[in-house]
């Protein structure tokens, strides 16, 4: 008998009550995941992250008396088991940076359909990051200008085997984790290994920082 796996539980914190109800009725159709608050605001959405316990909050950012930069790093430091997702309008880098910084581990444009929603949701509550293509850019972009111009690459290049390296120049590229699988012909659970491995290597915490690794130690020219 298949053990019933339980659908991941989300609140989602937007201000607009249109587009969050919107919201709700898009993500509650995808599979596995069920929508249990809905936030007007950042307080809000913190309060209900201690209530509810969700598994993942899906974060907009600009909203009134607490950001979702703000509300993101409330909930992580009261609630690090909470896993955030960003959806917002907003791909510059500052806003992309200090949400990143502030603990949230994907980070969408409003541009994203349901099933790119859902991709993230999921991958969050497995506790892997995931960022839309525009908004990776920009990180990468942030990187390469706030490393210095003559910044050595770390030491011993921090031993990637050429398989690893490989990896971390298609998880710079914006590949998934299905994508990078199907370009080397090996399963995704091989791929999580390798990542893993890349992560323990680099002293990365997301595929932001191996990204920014990746850069800096010179596996990726801009």
């Amino acid at each position: 008998m298949v053990e019933e796996v339980p659908p991941v539980r989300i609140v989602i914190a937007e201000d607009q009550a249109a587009v969050r109800e919107g919201l709700a009725l898009l993500v509650g159709t995808v599979a596995g995941i069920t929508v249990v608050g809905q936030a007007p605001d950042g307080e809000v959405a913190v309060r209900l992250a201690g209530e509810l316990r969700p598994d993942v909050v899906l974060m907009d950012l600009s909203m009134p008396r607490c950001d979702g930069v703000e509300a993101t790093r409330r909930i992580k430091e009261r609630h690090p088991e909470i896993e955030i997702v960003v959806l917002t309008t907003y791909a510059d880098d500052d806003w992309v940076l200090r949400a990143l910084e502030a603990g949230a581990l994907g980070y969408l444009t409003k541009s994203a359909n349901k099933h790119e929603i859902g991709r993230a949701v999921h991958a969050a509550a497995a506790g892997q990051a995931l960022l839309d293509p525009q908004v990776q850019r920009r990180v990468l972009g942030a990187a390469l200008t706030s490393a210095p111009a003559s910044a050595p690459p770390p030491e011993d290049d921090a031993n990637l085997t050429k398989r690893e390296a490989h990896v971390l120049t298609l998880i710079a590229a914006g590949h998934s984790n299905k994508e990078i699988a199907a370009e080397l012909f090996v399963s995704e659970t091989t791929v999580k290994s390798h990542i893993n491995r890349i992560f323990a290597k680099t002293g990365s915490r997301d595929r932001a920082q191996a990204v920014r690794y990746a850069y800096q130690a010179g596996y990726v020219r801009d």
